[in-house]
């Protein structure tokens, strides 16, 4: 293939965030396998583009921070437990994406180096660089903050252009489109709409540190085949959050 017939990329480095329940498939819970696969070939197939990718996995699929101090568990605990959590699908989506022949590293906020690499952002970039996909784990390391806000706080570190977020609806509604039909998608929208909408995008953190440091947010439909390489593309239904 010639450079003229490789598509063009909107993007050279991207952060892929998905929520852990991204990797449930129909399951209740915990991890399937082949919705993990068929994630990983998305991801392939970007890139094979030549697109850097950065990739931030939540852990709701087996632990959620919030949910377990609701019931009653210490909250920094419940989070350091949901940061483990976080872990374990970073490991399964690297697992995956090797089998596909994608060279990856995780990476990961709190040191456990049997299983994965400790954070050093000049490591981290050196690795996008030779064309690795780097996974982010264990969210920021801190308790009291999102894998949305781990997200976000990384894309900006790695000098990432975009933030894609892979959800299970292809863009952000004026409401539920689940349980209201009348939902109407937003195209565009401003970063100062989504907060004072209270639209359930991102945690507010998450937003605020997009909004000053000019990061558009892509939401796209995760469950949409070749989405990921359509919006890199241009192509596709997907709402862009912009300054």
């Amino acid at each position: 293939m010639t450079d003229s017939d490789t598509p063009r990329t909107t993007f050279r480095r991207v952060m892929l965030k998905i929520s852990g329940e991204a990797l449930m498939g129909d399951m209740a819970y915990g991890l399937h396998p082949p919705t993990v696969e068929r994630i990983a070939r998305e991801v392939k197939v970007v890139h094979d583009l030549g697109v850097e990718i950065c990739m931030v996995i939540g852990g709701g699929n087996i632990f959620r921070g919030l949910s377990g101090s609701a019931q009653g568990m210490e909250r920094t605990t419940a989070d350091y437990m949901g940061m483990l959590a976080t872990v374990m699908n970073a490991l399964a989506m690297q697992s995956a994406l090797e089998k596909l022949g994608v060279f990856c590293r995780v990476i990961s906020a709190i040191r456990m180096d049997e299983v994965a690499e400790p954070y050093i952002r000049r490591r981290a970039v050196r690795h996008l660089e030779k064309k690795r996909v780097c996974i982010f784990a264990a969210g920021t390391g801190n308790p009291y903050f999102t894998t949305d806000t781990a997200a976000t706080l990384r894309a900006n570190e790695m000098a990432c252009e975009a933030i894609l977020k892979g959800t299970k609806v292809d863009g952000i509604y004026d409401k539920d489109p689940v349980i209201n039909p009348d939902a109407v998608r937003y195209d565009r929208i401003s970063f100062d709409e989504v907060l004072a909408k209270h639209l359930k995008v991102m945690d507010a953190s998450a937003i605020a540190l997009a909004r000053d440091n000019s990061l558009p947010i892509i939401v796209f439909s995760l469950d949409e085949p070749g989405g990921f390489r359509g919006i890199l593309a241009g192509e596709g239904t997907y709402t862009t959050v912009h300054a």
